[in-house]
């Protein structure tokens, strides 16, 4: 598998290199990511290995993986005296990365590009004597060489969604031996454990440990703004046809309360305009948050911008959790639940099956199954503190009973240390 991929890879330098070049060539965040991914600027070995000391190697993917993270790495820290390296693949993770972080480890490096001479570069700089990598960002050659050098590679926080399902099971010869280069795989929900074991991963690797978002304290997020006045409704994480139906409801509700704002973050930041173009042409007046300079802040504010929607969890009075409305899967309702807020989902949480149920059995949720219920569950909510306080204090206690899944972590880690 390894040879054909690689083979691959060259195959596919030989043919596009023009193409290649000229892509990185024109944008100048890939002239200036592209180089450091393949090792240039890389500190040498006697700056990122400490003499005496083990290294324990982090990888995030982006934003949601380096958030995820957060709990891990200061577990860490606080219980091993290790070398503590972390790395993340995305720019806009990248800059997460150096503000929460930056404080808990020793070394903060970009993701090797997955090419073998440049994966071996980067592990004789790092000198890991275990390797972590975060929910999701699988790459061939690293974990052969890992394998290879028999230095241990331990996924947590794993997830598989229902289109990566699809897709593992398609090209199964693929991931199953990917997955079998783990020396150990902690799945969030004893539903991903299952869809491993049916992938043929042996059940002796496979540890189910919960979600590391559960241990995010309420307060781990940016700042944001003060509230305009009376109730904040933070919509997170929306796609394409969610927000008009959140649109229709603040218009609706607005004609009978006067003391609410509405913020929607949308999955993609680029979308911002597209969504503030959607609002004007339903008659209101949105701000985009990259706009700036917002006072007074707006009752209708698009957030367009990275790693501040855990910060707006914090200061809202009800969440709605996007990509649920839509057939999209659904995103993760941990985050608005920790700030122990009333939690609403539309019927497509197939990506958080378990967690979305465990919130609705308990009072901690409210799912709602078209724009119609949207409205009116809202509408309930608003008008009902005492509804909304019952609801945010079940979340907070499912989420207060679920914590300790970054001490399961540490003792899964200290078996390979």
């Amino acid at each position: 598998m390894h040879f054909i991929y690689n083979i691959a890879q060259l195959l596919l330098v030989f043919f596009f290199w023009p193409l290649i070049a000229a892509v990185i060539a024109i944008n100048p965040k890939n002239r200036r990511h592209i180089p450091k991914r393949l090792g240039w600027g890389l500190p040498p070995a006697n700056r990122l290995s400490i003499p005496g000391k083990k290294t324990i190697w982090v990888h995030a993917l982006s934003v949601g993986e380096v958030t995820s993270s957060l709990p891990l790495i200061r577990g860490i820290r606080e219980t091993f005296n290790i070398n503590l390296v972390f790395s993340v693949t995305t720019r806009t993770g990248y800059k997460l990365a150096e503000e929460i972080i930056a404080p808990l480890v020793d070394r903060i490096v970009p993701f090797p590009l997955d090419i073998l001479p440049v994966v071996n570069y980067f592990l004789t700089r790092i000198r890991p004597d275990v390797f972590i990598l975060v929910e999701t960002d699988f790459w061939p050659n690293l974990l052969a060489v890992l394998q290879k050098k028999k230095i241990p590679a331990l996924l947590v926080n794993g997830r598989i969604s229902r289109k990566s399902i699809r897709l593992y099971r398609r090209f199964g010869f693929f991931f199953r031996t990917l997955f079998c280069s783990f020396s150990a795989l902690s799945m969030q929900t004893s539903i991903d454990r299952e869809n491993l074991i049916a992938l043929g991963v042996p059940e002796n690797k496979i540890f189910t440990l919960g979600n590391l978002k559960f241990d995010i304290l309420p307060l781990s997020g940016k700042k944001t703004d003060p509230v305009p006045s009376g109730i904040r409704i933070v919509a997170g994480s929306t796609h394409r046809g969610e927000e008009e139906d959140l649109l229709l409801a603040y218009k609706k509700l607005k004609k009978h309360y006067n003391n609410f704002s509405l913020v929607i973050a949308p999955r993609d930041i680029s979308r911002g305009k597209e969504i503030q173009r959607l609002a004007e042409s339903l008659g209101l007046v949105a701000s985009c948050h990259m706009e700036g300079g917002l006072k007074p802040l707006p009752d209708l504010l698009i957030l367009d911008t990275i790693g501040e929607l855990a910060g707006y969890y914090q200061t809202c009075d009800i969440a709605f959790v996007g990509g649920s409305l839509v057939d999209q899967g659904g995103h993760n309702p941990v985050e608005p639940a920790v700030n122990g807020v009333p939690v609403l989902f539309g019927p497509h949480m197939e990506d958080f099956a378990e967690i979305a149920l465990d919130l609705i059995a308990v009072g901690g949720a409210l799912q709602v199954q078209d724009a119609d219920s949207l409205f009116h569950t809202l509408e309930r909510l608003l008008a009902d503190p005492a509804f909304r306080l019952t609801i945010g204090t079940a979340a907070s206690a499912y989420i207060n009973r679920k914590q300790g899944v970054t001490k399961k972590h540490l003792e899964l880690i200290r078996k390979f240390l």
